[in-house]
């Protein structure tokens, strides 16, 4: 490299021209800013002359000089906007590039703003300038970010970290030279040791997007460098940030170099030159066994018991020459009928829609509010009560299995009927018998059509206390109980509860600590309440000893209440099976990066890996982290019959070509085929035998629920497709 560091010059230019409008006095430090810049293009151009007349015929080496830049997006996609990120770019890249890689001379934003101030080359300086790199040699990255800079230096857009659109922009703009990424990389926190997760998956975007600029938009990148080895003082931002790959302990008296875990992701890239596919994440090919259930979850089914025409006795003589409305004869009916289950005309719409992606089982929730308003046997709405019974005879008149949950949470008052909201919800025992009561209700009345019950659906344990969850266990077992000594024998049902049980994976695959947190986190998350039942009747053993902890030396009491003997007889083995819902994954770190995301009662940092693809909502699709998620339920809880009773994403609701929910649908389902193909299924007639013929597993089916079907879809084909070619 002939120059480096050349943003120094850069930065002070940039900076006051910003401010030449409001101070004139600046014009003779910016006329010296630019003359240091012509100074140095014209050193340059004459290091690569004497280079490439006297050493490149004996060495055969290549000179270029290092430029560095942001890349910068128009805040709207106005002419205006454009123009000024073209400007943005010209001042701090083209400034040298333009010289160098095109034709001698400025951009001519620079010329037509700068007017007199700017040095002007001769025809001779042009030619003598123009050509001399043989190679483009970029740096990008916190060296040259307007994060902790004057806002102004935007010139009111948006900066953006997207390296992919800056290398295609350096291709378009100077005829594809070849392109050495020599300095390469984001900052985090001084406070961040060894476990850098956030460095690496900044390290893990900038690289993915120079690939993706190779091979998608023919950009002639040869070489990627990080910055840097080690921790250093960073200019004006001092010690407050790190971006080594070595860790520095800048108190230490020996300043030793500890390798981080981005220091060993790199070494890990480099020797697989990338990210080649790794084979337990690439598609699979096979079916499903014979039995395999499809299905679908909608939380609440749209309830409307509006009567249908035909019930109405009276008769009407259309009116056609006047009013033209139905006129009432009087005196004049027709004799009354009996309901039928066909005259609510919702029911038939929500049921064609479940026949035409030929499920098997449909999942949704009743609602305990609509039931019983009062919370209790006192007051029972028969009609909505009515309205289920139809709902499910119907689906089973079509061969679709109704799979029921009696209590789902809710904004609304949790869920529950305003009167148990009102005194305590959860947090109330009371509450626990007011739930067997219904639950009793329920079996009653729908139990001969209902096969597949579930107690509570997915209660967020975000949002439940201690007490609460030691109330809902004891409503569920008590339920289930009830069940399994009153109807099982008449009804030959199954009941259980559903947990949702989103994968939690560590941040940095090469860190002890972080490995302990996202086992601390699954036992926080699922095993607080699947512990008790499908566990050994109490609360993990890692909840207690860390609520332990955090007592001992916090001032807050979190308190995990204690089940007695009987109580543990009671919830432990209260199952028939394990619904589970899954939807992304998580990243956790031990290591304090953002306040913000950072869990304080865990002690949990949250990253976010930022090449994973996410939904508008932000929920990232990461498919392996089912099959991972269903490997952690084996290890836990043995041989137990697993159902996936919800599975989905929020999809852009303004596109009707719905691809990020295709392709959820497409990844997630085979991640759950190769729970049979290549892994052992946390079932025990799902267990894994390598070449055993399929048919062995049709006695205990896998349930695979996808929520979202309201309106069909691209979505709607891709999974009526999977359903068929398994038929």
């Amino acid at each position: 490299m002939s120059l480096h560091f050349l943003h120094i010059v850069e930065w002070g230019s940039y900076l006051v021209l910003n401010r030449l409008v409001q101070r004139e006095s600046v014009w003779v430090c910016l006329s010296v800013y630019l003359w240091a810049g012509a100074e140095l293009t014209w050193a340059h151009a004459k290091v690569w002359h004497l280079y490439n007349d006297h050493f490149r015929p004996f060495q055969g080496g290549q000179v270029s000089i290092a430029l560095s830049s942001h890349w910068i997006k128009p805040q709207t996609m106005t002419e205006q906007d454009i123009q000024e990120c073209q400007k943005s770019l010209d001042f701090v890249l083209g400034w040298f590039a333009k010289p160098i890689f095109i034709d001698g001379d400025y951009p001519e934003s620079m010329k037509s703003n700068l007017s007199s101030l700017l040095p002007e080359f001769s025809d001779a300086e042009k030619k003598y300038i123009k050509g001399t790199a043989d190679f483009f040699a970029l740096s990008f990255g916190a060296t040259l970010s307007f994060q902790l800079l004057d806002s102004q230096m935007k010139f009111h857009q948006l900066e953006s970290l997207s390296l992919r659109q800056l290398l295609y922009w350096i291709s378009c703009e100077y005829n594809k030279p070849k392109i050495f990424i020599v300095e390469n990389s984001w900052f985090v926190s001084g406070s961040t040791k060894r476990d850098d997760a956030k460095y690496i998956y900044y390290l893990k975007k900038f690289i993915m997007e120079t690939l993706k600029a190779i091979r998608y938009d023919e950009v002639d990148v040869f070489g990627y460098t990080v910055w840097s080895l080690m921790d250093g003082f960073e200019w004006h931002r001092g010690y407050s940030i790190r971006r080594g790959l070595f860790y520095v302990d800048f108190q230490s008296h020996d300043k030793k170099f500890l390798p981080k875990s981005s220091a060993l992701f790199y070494q890990k890239l480099i020797e697989r030159n990338g990210f080649p596919p790794l084979p337990e994440n690439q598609p699979i090919d096979g079916r499903f066994p014979c039995d395999f259930a499809w299905g679908i979850v909608d939380n609440y089914i749209q309830v409307d018991t509006t009567p249908t025409q035909f019930l109405d006795t009276n008769v009407y003589m259309w009116d056609v020459h006047h009013t033209k409305k139905l006129i009432k004869v009087d005196g004049v009916a027709t004799p009354k009928r009996k309901h039928h289950c066909v005259d609510f005309a919702a029911i038939r719409l929500q049921i064609s829609l479940l026949q035409e992606i030929h499920v098997t089982h449909f999942h949704f929730s009743l609602k305990w509010s609509l039931i019983l308003p009062l919370g209790n046997l006192s007051q029972i709405n028969h009609t909505f009560l009515h309205y289920y019974q139809c709902f499910v005879s119907e689906l089973l008149r079509v061969n679709i299995t109704p799979v029921v949950a009696l209590w789902q949470p809710m904004a609304e008052n949790q869920g529950l009927p305003v009167v148990l909201a009102k005194y305590g919800a959860w947090e109330n025992p009371e509450t626990v018998q007011a739930f067997v009561e219904y639950a009793k209700l329920c079996f009653k009345s729908l139990g001969h059509h209902v096969k597949f019950w579930i107690t509570m659906n997915e209660p967020y344990v975000g949002n439940l206390t201690y007490s609460a969850g030691h109330n809902l266990l004891k409503a569920h077992a008590k339920a289930w109980h009830l069940y399994d000594k009153e109807f099982r024998r008449f009804q030959k049902g199954k009941i259980s509860i559903a947990l949702q049980a989103d994968w939690v994976e560590p941040a940095c695959p090469f860190s002890k600590n972080d490995q302990e947190v996202a086992d601390r986190v699954l036992e926080f998350d699922i095993g607080w309440l699947a512990e008790p039942i499908f566990g050994n009747g109490d609360y993990p053993h890692v909840m207690r000893e860390w609520l332990h902890q955090r007592n001992s030396i916090d001032l807050y009491n979190f308190h995990l209440p204690y089940f007695s003997e009987e109580e543990k007889k009671l919830i432990q083995g209260s199952f028939d099976f394990l619904a589970l819902s899954h939807y992304t994954t998580i990243l956790v770190d031990w290591e304090k990066e953002d306040a913000l995301k950072y869990d304080h009662y865990l002690q949990v940092q949250m990253i976010k890996d930022i090449t994973w693809l996410n939904s508008p909502s932000r929920a990232a699709v990461v498919p392996w982290g089912l099959r991972k998620m269903l490997k952690w339920v084996k290890s836990k809880y043995g041989d137990v019959p697993v159902y996936i009773t919800a599975n989905g994403i929020d999809d852009d609701q303004n596109m009707v070509q719905d691809k990020l929910r295709v392709y959820y649908i497409q990844n997630y389902i085979n991640e759950a085929l190769k729970g049979f193909l290549i892994n052992i299924y946390p079932q025990s007639s799902f267990t894994y035998y390598l070449n055993i013929s399929l048919f062995v597993f049709c006695s205990h089916p896998l349930l695979f629920l996808y929520q979202g079907f309201r309106v069909p879809g691209i979505h709607f084909n891709v999974f009526r497709r999977c359903i068929s070619i398994n038929l």
